[in-house]
Formats: structure tokens, sequence, C-alpha cells
């Protein structure tokens, strides 16, 4: 009996030990309700969410999940305490403000159902899928509520956070004729307005809601945000045409920051910090930011057409091809077939052989600096030079050696670099083929009709090397 009398000192540590213990225990309970629920059994469900609840009575989302399974169970009122202790001990819970909201709605309190889903709107107003089942519920409210001004202003204000401005529109519209004062209808047309970008439009609205209700806070706030955002945006466009775009980079990044709700303004925001990121030579942002403006409005020609021109320049003719393949399909203007079949011309040019950086030199090299640089190039790379290298070298300078006379052919002719400039195929259409060449000849040429006669000396100093007749 002795043993019995012996207790464990508390410590912190075997406590820890126990909430974790009961912790895990409760998530899989909790993981067993779920599987319940999507099998549709709701009353097995509702078992093992209970027991989630027992073992961790302060987790939010076991009582939200409890909520759903109650409604299922049409049991509201119980499902409507779950959901209440949800975002009591949440209150960012959304899920559980979006199901107290439809408890509510289903137990016929219409004025706290409004309040739960504004509630929603607030915590995330770019939630699709929450935003769409606040419309689903307003229709519902109003095919027996036909006349409310509440839920109509709630469904426009969804309506208008999905993009869908012109149902938004209509609702705000037709509370106006009957109100015309009703600051939650002109804040909803003034929203629209923003969203589609018609931001001087859009402010006129919110002031007006100011003066109908001055302490509608979600105009203030948008009529805030709509200023700052005409501002910062002018702002940048008046820089970046000093050509001070360093500068306009930073202030288009400042712009975005203000509202990421704005798609329409957003968009257009990263194609100019893409425009300007482009003459700052920054093509690898400047894509990325083009691409952000095509995800934000997949219809935006002006971004298409800026991404395509960083990816020729990149030489990524491929996806350039494809970008100007989607603008020529939505805008069939000679300028983009043009710009198409440009972009085409170089993806084709770029799969043969770049004779240009064979040599290394630019596409708009002189007749006197492709000869220098076929000089450096074939000495660099003659035969000759790496007698006493590797087998495996050897080959591999025989090889650049080749290239180097190759490229020397087809760039030293007029008419040979115009065909291979307009990238027809040299190989293939009679005008010369690579088997031809003879790097030897072509070198004895140059150097006047001195064959094979060099000797190389490399210094170990610097790389360079010098030669002379035999």
């Amino acid at each position: 009996m002795a043993a019995v009398d012996i207790d464990v000192p508390v410590e912190t540590e075997p406590q820890i030990h126990n909430a974790g213990d009961l912790e895990r225990q409760a998530e899989g309970f909790k993981e067993q309700g779920n599987a319940f629920y999507i099998n549709k059994d709701y009353s097995e469900a509702f078992n093992y969410y209970t027991k989630a609840i027992d073992a961790s009575p302060k987790n939010a989302s076991y009582y939200g999940n409890r909520a759903a399974t109650l409604m299922m169970l049409c049991r509201f009122r119980e499902a409507l305490e779950d959901s209440q202790q949800a975002v009591r001990l949440d209150d960012c819970f959304m899920k559980g403000h979006l199901r107290e909201g439809k408890c509510h709605l289903s137990l016929g309190n219409a004025m706290a159902a409004g309040r739960s889903f504004q509630k929603v709107l607030e915590l995330e107003p770019s939630n699709r899928e929450a935003l769409q089942e606040v419309v689903y519920c307003m229709d519902r409210a109003l095919s027996w509520a036909s006349a409310c001004h509440r839920f109509k202003i709630l469904k426009a204000e969804c309506l208008a956070l999905l993009g869908r401005y012109p149902e938004a529109q209509s609702v705000a519209s037709d509370i106006l004729r009957m109100d015309s004062t009703n600051a939650d209808a002109l804040y909803v047309r003034g929203l629209c307005l923003y969203y589609e970008d018609c931001i001087d439009k859009a402010v006129q609205f919110f002031v007006q809601a100011l003066r109908m209700a001055p302490d509608h806070e979600k105009a203030r706030l948008a009529c805030r945000n709509a200023k700052a955002l005409k501002a910062k945006k002018e702002e940048g466009n008046q820089t970046f045409k000093n050509c001070n775009y360093e500068a306009a980079h930073q202030l288009y990044t400042e712009a975005l920051a203000i509202d990421p709700n704005n798609i329409k303004t957003n968009a257009k925001l990263y194609c100019n910090r893409a425009t300007a990121g482009a003459k700052l030579k920054k093509l690898d942002q400047a894509i990325d930011d083009c691409t952000s403006a095509i995800k934000l409005d997949d219809t935006y020609i002006k971004a298409y057409l800026r991404r395509a021109q960083c990816y020729m320049d990149t030489e990524q003719y491929e996806e350039a091809v494809r970008d100007y393949e989607k603008v020529y399909q939505t805008e069939k203007t000679s300028e983009h077939k043009h710009l198409l079949k440009t972009a085409q011309l170089e993806l084709k040019k770029s799969k043969r052989k770049d004779y240009y950086k064979v040599l290394g030199v630019g596409k708009n090299a002189t007749d006197d600096e492709i000869k220098k640089a076929y000089r450096k190039r074939a000495l660099m790379h003659h035969p000759d030079r790496h007698s006493a290298a590797t087998p495996e070298i050897q080959k591999e300078e025989e090889k650049k050696f080749k290239e180097v006379g190759e490229a020397f052919t087809i760039l030293s002719d007029p008419k040979k670099k115009v065909r291979y400039d307009n990238g027809h195929d040299l190989d293939n259409d009679g005008g010369c083929d690579a088997r031809d060449f003879d790097a030897n000849n072509i070198f004895r040429a140059f150097f006047g009709g001195h064959g094979g006669g060099f000797s190389f000396d490399s210094s170990p100093d610097n790389g360079n090397f010098f030669f002379q007749f035999g």
C-alpha cells in the first residue's frame, strides 16, 4: 500500500507532454470526423467532432466542423451555438461567421444573418468561394423578403467583389431608383467603377455616399484608396516620362501595395512596372511582372506585347512566338502580324548554328570586325597550337577550328550573309554545304597562302599566343 502514497512532483514538462497528447488525440478524432462527414455519415461525424472538442475545448475549428455537421442534420439552433462559440474563440475564423450567418438565415434572424455575412466580407473580401456562398444565401433570403435593401446591398457588394460588375450595378441602381440617398447603394456603384479602373467617377460616388452618411467607413476607406492609387500611378507615369526609370519602378511598387483587390488597375501597374524594369535591363523581373498582370487580366493585350518583347530581348523565341500568337488571334492587325512573323523568323534562326556566336561578334558587326574575330579565333583553335594536348582536346579544338572557318565563309560573303540573316537554310537551298568547307584552305587563303607552317608559343603569364611563319 505504501507504493500508492508515492507522489510524482508536478513539473512543467510532463504537463506539456500530456497537453501534446491531448492535442494529437483531438486531431485524430477530428480526422475521423472528417472521414465520416465526407461519407455523409453525419451522426458519426458529430460524435467524433464532440470527442475532439472534449479533448481540446479551445479549438475554434472543431466547433466549426461540428456546426457544419449539425446544419446537415437540420439542427440549426445547436449549429448556431457552435458557430458562435467558434467565433468567440477566434473572431477571425471566417467559416465560423459564414456558418453563423447561414444558421441565422435558416432560423429567420435576417438582421443577425446580415451582420455575420458582413463580417465575412470584412475578413476575406477576396475569398471567391465565400463571396459566392453569401450571394447564394442572399438570393434565398430575397426569395421571401424581396424588398429588403439590406440583403440586396450585401448581394451587390459580393457581386462587385466577384468582378460581376453589371449585376452589381443593376442591383444598386434598382435601390437608388427607389431611394436616391441610399449611401450603401452609392458606395456599391462607386466600388464597381473603382474596380473597373474608372477612378475619377468612383470617387464622385464615394464622396456622395459620405455626404449621405458621414460615418460610412467603407466609403471613406475606398475613397482614400482610390485617391491614393490615382495619385501614385500618375506620379509614376510622370517620373517614367522624365526617364527616371528607377524612381518610376519604385512608385509603381508602392502603388501596387495600396489595394490588392483592385485587379484592373493593378494589372496596369504591373505592366507599367515591367516597362520600367525593361528600361533598367531587369528583363527577368519585367517578364514576371507581365505574367502577374496577365494572371489578373488575361485579356490585357499590352501585357502580352510587353512580355513578348522581353522574351525576344532574352532570346526566348518560343515563348515570344506563343505570346504574339495570342495577341494576333485577339487583334488581327498588320502590326501584330509583323511582330509574329519576326518572332517566328528569330525562332527559326535560333535553331541553326549561330555563326555570330562562333566568331564572338554582334549581329551588326562590320567586315573589319568579322575579319579580326576570325583571325583571333582561327589562331586560338588552330590544330598546330594544340599538338601537345590530349586527343580529346585536339578533337574538340579541331571541331571549333572548322566552325570558325565555316562562320567566316558565310559572314564574309555579302550574299550568303544576307541569306543567313534572313533565316534561309544555307545547307538545303543550294547556297553551300558545311561539308564543302575546308578550314585549312580558308586559313591559308586568309593568311596569304601559308599552310601549316605556323609555330605557336603560349605565354604562361597571360594566355596570349604568338605565331611565326615557318
